[in-house]
């Protein structure tokens, strides 16, 4: 047999081996082959084993059809494998595109084949000899219409030119042109497990290499939550005591989960709607991750154009923030670099001032007076700031022009966005240890309290920081791991992206408490009074900070240009999360090809719909978001995923999957965990959350009771629309009783599996039975002599273990 998989098929069926490729290649296409008497009797079990001819290799006169056909070549001393090549003067090129019109493809199917072709079928001996290469050559030319039908394009070229048939190993002849396709692996239609085969998706695409999904996810991953919120739970729960339930929530809920949500896009290569093809009646569960990466969506870039002003208003000899002498300040505001006055003299001042309540900083002034211009209650919009405004279409730009190829353009764009900032970390970490007071600071960030280590608000904060800062139930990582290669090893990479994810966390807290030390260290008080979060934090406390310190401008450009950066690597995976979800839905080429103005159309949505968020009550309606539209509904959300893949769908279908995807099974600790300790710490954080519930506040200002009815009322939005889809897919289903139609409501649809052909293998691969009507159709040139043969005709045992009779109709 030749060494090349393109050689190695039609080797035993006397026909041009492009014309088996070419009918091969288009097997998803065809419904009607008609081929030359001599090869009707192999070519439709060719065609059905879905494999090429490379079954038909077996030993001449081993049974009727193909062999048996070989042994008479053989007797007749020809040569079988020779006398099958194909003419030298032809080759054969795979056009994917198939014929436009349908119509005109179907009567090309239903034609008989060019007398010329009828005639010249029978010419014998080596492909090499003189006269007969001419018969053969001829016989190929009138091929061309009937090849051509399939969708292929068929040329003739001298012998000597390139695309001359090369001579293989064991005296086969193979065309260059089909040879280097099957060895690059452009033909779908490979047979599985051999080199031809692609393990890439040409219609959805697919990461430019591993790296670009692991810096994708990490940016994803790691957001502005790890810089303003790990740190002060981390001090606020008992310093390096939070250290202990933070990981033991990490190994036992974190990263199971994150394996499991990359693992679900990764096996289906679809977003957040079309997994849901494994459970129908469960899809509201992906309306609901799309509701709540929309809310995400909106106000998160709001943050991100904050900083973006912020940047630009770095670029300046001295920060706006440092000095009491603006128009905007009041006369309680005392700035550390205030006047002439000496440090003690200050640091008196600032203790005198803290104690009657009165002292408000320059950088806190700034915030609330200038760049938000707060008003004095939620209902009270006030005007668009027109600073942010602008800075919200700056933002909103860029995350458009990053991802106007999708994953294409984004993945080459996460190689600064996902790196730059732990430069910056580092920067900023170097600096800051440097600095009077800053071991003190990393010191109350580390030093554990034991005593808090049993409380139960202690293990809640810990295992609501893992679950939100991986980015659980958003959608993001089903989309995101979508786009890889099928066998790619997600379960190595869900370990990288979760350990990187925390790691920064407890790397940021260090740079932020070595300068919040430095401060407290220069104000002469204790750091719990200049910690905050959130906000407060990247906003007041550390852009103060900055002003302490030598060439504060560089510094303060540096932060929040990683803030960008860090707002910027969540944004990307929200908006193609949401792109992704309604191109895979709607499905069809036309939109397809327009996804850049889908994203378009959702990014000019997300600027409109932020606008409110840019008026001077913008930041009460940005906080109400983040309290209630992200908050518990994202537990409900993963906690009914759980329970949909493990015990509807069923966790042995559902590790059956992950082995024929990654070569081997989930390890039995992530087993356990996705079965039973995962969706109890979901529960456990549910139930946490409920109980320590608490009216949402900013500052002194209280939100009014209609403004929290709208937050639980953003919260519903998402999970109402688990029950509301599961009513009207049990409606819609078939079944006389309800029981019916839940069962065929949460029943696994056709389409469920890999999306690629070739990855549906086992219980996946498509089943061709004499019962069952096949989208290929094969029907012999003469259908009188064909049924008389076909009476005597034995069946005919194929490689793969079925039986078939020749002249099989599919």
């Amino acid at each position: 047999m030749p060494a090349h998989p393109c050689a190695r098929m039609c080797t035993r069926v006397h026909v041009c081996a492009c014309v088996c490729m070419c009918v091969h290649a288009c097997a998803r296409v065809c419904t009607r082959v008609q081929a030359p008497p001599r090869a009707r009797r192999a070519l439709p079990l060719c065609v059905l084993r879905g494999r090429g001819c490379r079954g038909y290799s077996a030993a001449p006169g081993a049974g009727t059809g193909a062999g048996r056909w070989g042994a008479r070549e053989a007797e007749r001393g020809g040569g079988g494998e020779r006398r099958c090549q194909p003419p030298p003067t032809s080759k054969l090129s795979f056009n994917s595109a198939a014929p436009a019109a349908a119509a005109a493809r179907h009567r090309a199917w239903r034609s008989p084949l060019p007398p010329a072709a009828r005639g010249a079928r029978s010419h014998r001996g080596p492909a090499g000899s003189r006269g007969r290469g001419r018969g053969a050559a001829a016989w190929a030319r009138s091929l061309c219409p009937w090849i051509e039908a399939c969708g292929c394009r068929c040329r003739s070229q001298r012998d000597g030119e390139p695309g001359t048939p090369r001579r293989a190993a064991g005296n086969a002849l193979q065309p260059p042109g089909m040879a280097d396709k099957c060895s690059e692996g452009l033909l779908n239609g490979a047979v599985p497990g051999e080199r031809g085969k692609q393990d890439k998706s040409v219609k959805r695409g697919n990461w430019g290499n591993q790296i670009e999904f692991v810096l994708t996810s990490v940016g994803y991953a790691v957001g502005l939550g790890n810089v303003w919120r790990f740190p002060y739970l981390c001090y606020r729960n008992g310093g390096g005591a939070f250290m202990f339930p933070y990981f033991i929530m990490l190994v036992f809920c974190g990263i199971p989960l994150f394996f499991m949500e990359l693992s679900f896009g990764q096996f289906a290569s679809q977003g957040c709607l079309g997994v849901w093809r494994v459970s129908p009646m469960f899809k509201g569960v992906g309306y609901g991750m799309m509701v709540v990466s929309t809310y995400i969506g909106i106000y998160y870039n709001v943050v991100i154009c904050i900083a973006f002003y912020y940047f630009f208003v770095s670029m300046t000899r001295v920060l706006p923030w440092t000095y009491c002498s603006n128009a905007w300040n009041t006369p309680d505001c005392v700035g550390v670099l205030d006047g002439n006055l000496s440090s003690h003299a200050a640091v008196n001042l600032t203790h005198l001032l803290n104690a009657t309540q009165k002292r408000t900083s320059p950088s806190k002034e700034y915030w609330r007076r200038y760049v938000l211009n707060l008003s004095d209650d939620i209902g009270n919009l006030g005007e668009v700031r027109l600073p942010l405004l602008g800075c919200l279409g700056v933002s909103w730009v860029v995350v458009f022009l990053c991802l106007i190829k999708g994953v294409k353009s984004s993945g080459k764009v996460v190689y600064f966005t996902a790196t730059f900032p732990y430069v910056v970390l580092t920067i900023l970490f170097v600096r800051g240890i440097t600095l009077e007071g800053a071991l003190t600071g990393i010191m109350y960030y580390l030093t554990p309290q034991w005593d808090k280590i049993l409380d139960a608000k202690v293990w809640g904060d810990a295992a609501s920081q893992i679950f939100y800062s991986l980015g659980c139930a958003w959608g993001g990582l089903i989309t995101m791991a979508s786009y890889n290669k099928f066998h790619n090893n997600c379960y190595r990479d869900s370990i990288i992206i979760s350990i990187t994810n925390c790691a920064t966390s407890v790397y940021a807290g260090f740079v932020i408490f070595s300068i919040l030390g430095f401060m407290a260290n220069h104000l002469g008080v204790d750091i719990s009074k200049v910690a905050d979060h959130g906000p407060g934090l990247a906003f007041v406390a550390y852009p103060e900070a900055l002003t302490l310190l030598p060439i504060s401008p560089l510094w303060s450009i540096l932060f929040f240009f990683m803030l960008i950066l860090l707002g910027l690597g969540t944004q990307f995976c929200l908006l193609e999360t949401l792109v992704t979800a309604i191109v895979d839905e709607v499905g069809n080429e036309w939109i397809i090809r327009r996804k850049t103005f889908v994203t378009l159309g959702v990014a000019v949505a997300g600027f409109l719909l932020g606008i409110p968020l840019t008026t001077q009550a913008g930041i009460y309606w940005l906080l109400l978001m983040d309290n209630y539209a992200a908050s518990f509904s994202l537990v409900v959300i993963s906690c009914i995923m759980c329970v949909a893949i493990m015990y509807i769908y069923g966790h042995r279908n559902y590790f059956k999957d992950i082995e024929m995807m990654l070569g081997f099974p989930p390890p039995f600790f992530f087993q356990i965990c996705w079965r039973f300790i995962s969706p109890a710490i979901i529960f456990f954080i549910l139930v946490f959350t409920v109980i320590q519930y608490r009216p949402i506040s900013y500052n002194d200002y209280v939100y009014p009771t209609w403004a929290i009815s709208i937050g639980f009322l953003m919260a519903l939005s998402s999970v109402i629309c688990i029950p509301i889809y599961a009513i009207y897919k049990v409606c819609r289903s078939e079944g006389d009783t309800l029981l019916e139609r839940l069962k065929n409501a949460t029943k696994a649809s056709k389409d469920w599996g890999p999306a690629l052909p070739e990855h549906r293998s086992g219980r996946y691969a498509p089943a061709f039975s004499p019962s069952t009507e096949s989208h290929l159709e094969v029907q012999p040139l003469h259908p009188e002599k064909a049924q008389s043969e076909a009476a005597s005709a034995s069946p005919v045992q194929g490689s793969n273990g079925l039986a078939h009779s020749q002249d099989s109709r599919l």
